[in-house]
This record gives C-alpha cells, structure tokens and sequence, in this order.
C-alpha cells in the first residue's frame, strides 16, 4: 500500500505534465485503486511507477482509466429511468429543442439509455445529448456504441423494468460477441473531453445527469461541481445525481426542489 507522501507525489505529477487534478478526490478510494494497479502491472516499486506515468503517454492513459472509475450499465436504476420517461421527458417535451449533459459519462451506457427514451418518446430529433468524460478513452468507446454481447440480457431487463415496451433487441446487431447500437441513437449525440475539476460551463441544459461520481470527490469538490451544474442548467431544468448523492447542505440547494426519490431536482424560477 502506498502512503500519503508518494500519493500526494504521484497527484503533483498529473497536475504539473499533464493538468490532471486529482487533489480532491477521496484519498482513501485513491489510494486502494492507485495501490490496486501497480498490483496489476507488477510495479516493483513507487519509483518505478512514478517514472512510467511521467514519461509514457499511453501508460499515462490506463493510469487515468483505472483510478477513474468506470462502472456503468444500460438503464442502471430501472425506476430512475421509469421517472425519466413518464414525468422528465413529457415535461421537456413540450421545448422546441432539448439540451442534455451527460457528465462523467464514462463508456456511454447511460448516453445511449437516454437516446432510446428519447426515440420512444418521439423527441430524439429535436435533442442533443453532450457526453463528456475527463477520460478519452473510455470516451471513444463511448462514441463507437458498441458493448458487450454478454451484458445485452441484463440490459434488456432493465430496460423492461424501466418502462421499456419495444424489443431491445431491435437497437442492436450482434457481431462476434459485440452488440453495435444503431447510428441514428448516436447522431444525435456529442462526445467531449470535460474535466468537471477545472473546465467551465460550456452551454444552458434542460437535463443534467451526473449519476455517481460526487461520492467519489471530497466536500469542496462536490461544492464546486454542484456549482457548475447550477450555471449550466437552465431554469425549471432538472438534474440528476447518483442513488447516494444529495444537494442537501450544498450551496446551490434553495434554487432546487427535489421532485423524486429516485435523486431528481428541478431548479425553481428565482
């Protein structure tokens, strides 16, 4: 396990080459993923992972994919998606043009959810749905759309469970082991790099989700994302946090109420 010190080195390291920060994320969760790789790749000792992650670009890329956590799944949390189709979208339905932020999106799951609720719903056409990670290349397998065969029956499920009256079947063609979503789901969609850190806002949404990363940041990180989400959504937008994530104590919390248990606010008119 490594201690505080090489910790606090390995993070300077990502901030001074490469302008990632990592500062405020939770330490102890840094420590065993960061502890965790250089199991993996057989690291002898700190240094020589140190040197590796400043002087290799592409280790550099796998050190940032494995200490960033990807752990997603089509339609995660059925009766948030069941919230989403029956209440969300009805509401922005009624908008000429729908903007929707997808932040820390990791490898596109919840994105390509989105966009088959917005097909069902007739509103895919007149959406856009923005799609950033600070990780590019979990973002490019993002774009491609393409997901594991295996995990098609569990997605299908949940699909149900949310609402889903079509064949999930029909969104996909299965080639070798790899279900490949249709072209006209990500058509619509906009695949960015966006660190939620140090980047600022770069459009007015209806709709923001940022399901389960906050747990993973400190107090003042989750201060400062919960603020960016707050310059980014327009009024009566609504956002979307994970199942363990709250508003509750932050500074933004008086311009929302929460309309589901499912962790849905709707920000109210000043």
């Amino acid at each position: 396990m490594l201690d505080e010190e090489e910790i606090s080195l390995l993070l300077s390291d990502l901030y001074d080459l490469y302008g990632y920060d990592f500062s405020n994320y939770a330490r102890a969760s840094l420590r065993r993923r960061i502890s965790r790789l250089c199991l993996l790749d057989k690291f002898p000792s700190f240094a020589e992972l140190r040197y590796r992650v400043r002087t290799d670009p592409d280790y550099l890329m796998r050190f940032v994919e494995e200490i960033t956590v990807n752990v997603t799944e089509m339609f995660r949390d059925p009766e948030f998606y069941r919230f989403v189709r029956e209440t969300v979208l009805p509401d922005l339905g009624s908008k000429p043009f729908i903007r929707i932020w997808h932040a820390g999106c990791s490898t596109g799951e919840e994105v390509y959810s989105m966009a088959i609720l917005l097909q069902e719903a007739g509103l895919l056409k007149k959406s856009l749905l923005y799609a950033t990670d600070l990780n590019p290349s979990v973002l490019e397998k993002a774009r491609r759309g393409i997901f594991p065969l295996h995990m098609m029956k569990q997605y299908s499920e949940n699909y149900v469970m949310g609402g889903g009256k079509a064949d999930f079947s029909d969104y996909y063609t299965a080639h070798y082991g790899q279900a490949k979503f249709r072209e006209e789901l990500s058509e619509k969609m906009i695949f960015s790099t966006h660190n939620l850190v140090s980047d600022r806002s770069f459009n007015e949404f209806d709709f923001i989700l940022c399901r389960n990363v906050l747990i993973y940041f400190d107090k003042d990180l989750q201060e400062h994302v919960l603020r960016l989400f707050d310059a980014s959504l327009g009024t009566l937008g609504y956002l979307a946090l994970g199942t363990k994530e709250t508003i509750r104590f932050s500074s933004v919390q008086r311009s929302y109420r929460q309309v589901s248990k499912e962790k849905v606010w709707r920000k109210v008119e000043n």
